[in-house]
């Protein structure tokens, strides 16, 4: 990742910088702001008390989709004097640093990514409303979910260890929040390995975390890293705003 202070932008600079990287990505959340469709508002009232907060637990976004987004952008618009920070993981850095024995066991393996637990986290913990989350909360129950929830919640099968397409890194492809279990494992077998590699991924050592400013603009490759957000900012108000670029399907 790589952030820059104090850069004055609008959502138009933000969709026309963003369009630069490429096309834009299917967003999993939310619909955009007014005359920007792709700027996607993330945005916590003073007022909400939230169980859960939109990008809490790490995770590299929308990995369910058939083709996950490739990079994704942050601006910060309104932030609180404390609290609310965002951390990131290096996961080629977490590959690069296992064994030659554990990488040959992961070679051939594919992760299930799936939006399942996200949906149930927000159906046990928020309130229905017009944040992210809300909109999610608002269905009940796996069995009986809209078409484009159950897309998702269906998700898709990625090699555990994918190819960054332009440096040709390996990354590990696996995270707390979507990784749900490994194609031809049983849940029991498959549970173990990946709460290995989430812990293995997110160990300080591969960390950075930011303390978020106004006017922070901020930049990720989500091939190669896993991220997440801290609901421990009760009120006060985050306004931020998000772009996610199209990827491929990882290989």
């Amino acid at each position: 990742m790589i952030y820059f202070r104090d850069q004055e932008i609008t959502h138009a600079d933000q969709e026309a910088f963003s369009a630069r990287f490429g096309p834009f990505a299917e967003d999993a959340y939310t619909q955009g702001v007014p005359g920007h469709l792709h700027v996607q508002p993330l945005i916590k009232e003073a007022s909400q008390t939230l169980g859960v907060v939109f990008g809490a637990g790490w995770h590299t976004d929308s990995p369910f989709l058939a083709e996950p987004p490739a990079i994704s952008m942050l601006y910060g618009v309104e932030i609180p004097p404390y609290g609310g920070d965002t951390i990131w993981a290096n996961s080629a850095l977490a590959y690069a640093t296992l064994s030659d024995a554990m990488k040959a066991i992961l070679a051939p393996l594919k992760v299930h990514m799936s939006m399942g637990r996200v949906v149930e986290t927000a159906q046990a913990h928020q309130a229905p409303d017009d944040t992210p989350l809300g909109r999610v909360a608002s269905t009940k129950g796996l069995a009986k979910l809209p078409d484009e929830i159950a897309r998702k919640v269906a998700g898709s099968f990625h090699p555990l260890v994918r190819t960054h397409p332009v440096t040709g890194e390996k990354a590990l492809y696996c995270d707390q929040t979507y990784a749900c279990g490994i194609e031809g494992l049983t849940p029991a077998e498959a549970e173990p390995l990946l709460g290995f590699l989430v812990s293995h991924i997110t160990q300080s050592a591969f960390t950075c975390r930011l303390r978020w400013a106004p006017k922070t603009y901020v930049a990720w490759d989500n091939r190669i890293c896993v991220h997440q957000a801290f609901n421990d900012y009760d009120g006060f108000r985050r306004e931020l705003y998000r772009t996610t670029i199209a990827g491929e399907a990882p290989a």
